[in-house]
């Protein structure tokens, strides 16, 4: 899958394009912080390009405010990373910098990654905003069933157009539900945004038991006691079932 095919099944309306190239020299001032950032972004960012600007006038849905959060805006861009580059910590340093969320296409060694981030008012600094909790980010590859799905609900035509907000939380959903298909085998997007937040519990649950049994394996394969290993297959069992149970409530 490239980066093009998800832009069309977006489906952008022809007069918010951009299709503009962005300096780095912006990404330079607005995302980097310290020298090593600057270095990330010197060494390894290809380029970045600025594909579109959704405002109430061009998709015709309202702007969103409150005492947290301002969106008047949604930036869809496209960054082409260099071969080694240090890809998680560039999506971050993009999602910064660029002062409006962002749907953001990332190219790289890792394949075509489509990435999300809320933004709020930044607390300690008046005029800026800043990252509202963590860079969601998913892989797209051959384009399966699920992945043909998620890219079926990602056009703005599917989203809530309540407001700007409301419709950057629909693409949002769309990735939590991309992300429970991979485990599931089903593609279903919730009805609604505490479904959401609920279905990305579960599956933070699950992210954790994971590690957990990656460790109680790796530890049972090295334990030399018997009776130790014994207790420790029983546990492995206990997070099996767990896991399982996770896996049901995400089909539910």
């Amino acid at each position: 899958m490239d980066a093009a095919r998800i832009i069309d099944a977006l489906g952008l309306p022809d007069d918010a394009r951009v299709d503009k190239k962005v300096p780095k020299k912006l990404l330079l001032e607005q995302g980097a912080p310290t020298a090593a950032d600057k270095r990330l972004i010197q060494e390894g960012i290809e380029a970045l390009h600025w594909i579109a600007a959704l405002k109430p006038g061009n998709v015709a849905v309202p702007v969103f405010r409150d005492e947290v959060r301002a969106y008047t805006e949604l930036a869809v861009a496209h960054a082409v990373l260099r071969p080694k580059a240090r890809t998680a910590r560039l999506l971050e340093l993009i999602h910064r910098a660029i002062p409006y969320p962002l749907a953001l296409l990332v190219t790289g060694d890792e394949g075509v990654l489509f990435s999300l981030a809320h933004k709020r008012f930044s607390q300690g600094e008046a005029g800026r905003v800043v990252l509202d909790g963590v860079v969601a980010v998913e892989r797209l590859g051959d384009g399966d069933g699920v992945e043909a799905a998620f890219l079926e609900a990602l056009a703005l035509s599917r989203q809530n157009a309540t407001d700007l907000y409301a419709l950057y939380q629909g693409w949002m959903g769309r990735m939590i539900a991309l992300t429970a298909a991979r485990l599931t085998g089903i593609y279903g997007v919730s009805a609604s945004v505490e479904g959401d937040q609920d279905r990305r519990e579960v599956l933070r649950e699950h992210e954790e038991l994971i590690k957990k049994l990656a460790g109680l394996s790796a530890q049972a394969a090295k334990e030399k006691q018997l009776n130790r290993r014994v207790e420790l297959n029983v546990e492995i069992q206990g997070i099996q079932k767990a896991l399982d149970a996770l896996v049901v409530r995400l089909k539910g």
